[in-house]
């Protein structure tokens, strides 16, 4: 890492360097100096990220704005700027590298151990969403254009099963029937978006417990991070994507779909810590539900597409492991639509 980290201002000489975190799309390392530098180099991932320089600016603007908000500088991400004043470096094999400060004393968790730490996860989000009310998203450019836009990812479906690339189109006939029943539901957000009733905000498009940090002494939540896929977007897409991910009770891959359910003491954890500390319009918080409805539908939708399209996008380990995850997030699916009224019950209280 020698070649890549001395292209950066840091403090001292390189003294170790080792691979940090379990991340699937960027290339990431913890380094220290002989000075006591703490640092994370990261390689960012060209597949994925077309334009690895917008992607930097949208990053900036947006710490820059937060540090302005915070006297305690672990609570927002700190970039270290390239030796030659750019936000990266690209090195002469043509990819992309940055670095921040790694932010001491913090922890970072895969999975919730229990709903207070989930409930905190909505804290962070929560206060990440109120202090970038204010922020114009406008300014900020779509690192994956149209990401979180569902009537899209059917139309992405629809050219698949059209052009049927693995020959796997006649062995998922129900989960396309399952889907293609609730397509017409699937552009509720973004209608509402174009009609000006739902507003255009700062998203982080990512809002996995994993993308907390918490301070390892207090286990409060500390840092929003993974800051990439930051964006225009809605804030029903934001909470959706953390109750799809962290409030099943089962993998994302879990084979025996009677392990997967929605835990609604999850649900209530991670929304009263988001809720309490957003500021959220009445619409928003309206569409809260549809968010998390809609999202797991977009992202069965997503897995499915890959499967017929040969698995070229998500990483597999193991033959029909796309599918699986297909009719995982579809059993969810279900689950959020049995237990729609509660949900909302949930939302009334809070």
């Amino acid at each position: 890492m020698t070649e890549h980290s001395s292209a950066f201002k840091l403090e001292g000489r390189l003294l170790s360097s080792e691979q940090y975190g379990n991340g699937h799309i960027n290339s990431t390392y913890r380094i220290k100096t002989d000075t006591g530098g703490d640092y994370v180099l990261q390689k960012i991932n060209r597949n994925v990220f077309k334009d690895p320089g917008a992607l930097m600016n949208n990053i900036v603007a947006v710490t820059d704005f937060l540090h302005k908000k915070t006297t305690d500088p672990r609570t927002v991400l700190t970039i270290v700027p390239a030796k030659n004043g750019l936000l990266y470096h690209k090195d002469g094999d043509g990819e992309y590298w940055r670095v921040y400060l790694f932010i001491q004393d913090s922890l970072r968790l895969e999975h919730a151990e229990s709903p207070e730490d989930f409930m905190e996860s909505g804290v962070a989000f929560g206060k990440f969403q109120q202090a970038l009310s204010e922020f114009n998203a406008a300014q900020l450019v779509e690192t994956i254009p149209r990401f979180h836009d569902t009537p899209f990812r059917f139309e992405q479906l629809k050219e698949a099963m059209k052009q049927d690339a693995a020959g796997r189109l006649k062995g998922v006939s129900r989960e396309i029937d399952v889907a293609l029943e609730r397509e017409e539901y699937s552009h509720t957000l973004v209608r509402l978006q174009a009609k000006g009733e739902l507003p255009l905000r700062v998203a982080h498009n990512d809002t996995k417990l994993n993308n907390v940090l918490f301070d390892k002494n207090t286990r409060k939540a500390l840092c929003v991070i993974d800051l990439d896929t930051v964006m225009p977007g809605l804030t029903a897409t934001d909470f959706g994507d953390a109750i799809r991910y962290g409030a099943s009770t089962a993998a994302e891959d879990e084979e025996d779909l009677n392990k997967v359910s929605l835990s609604l003491e999850l649900y209530e954890a991670f929304a009263s810590g988001y809720i309490s500390h957003s500021n959220l319009t009445e619409t928003e918080r309206a569409y809260l539900r549809d968010g998390a409805r809609i999202i797991t539908l977009e992202q069965a939708v997503r897995f499915l597409t890959d499967y017929i399209n040969g698995d070229t996008y998500y990483h597999t380990t193991r033959p029909e492991q796309n599918l699986i995850r297909c009719r995982t997030q579809f059993k969810l699916l279900t689950e959020m639509e049995n237990k729609w009224d509660e949900m909302g019950r949930i939302e009334e209280r809070i």
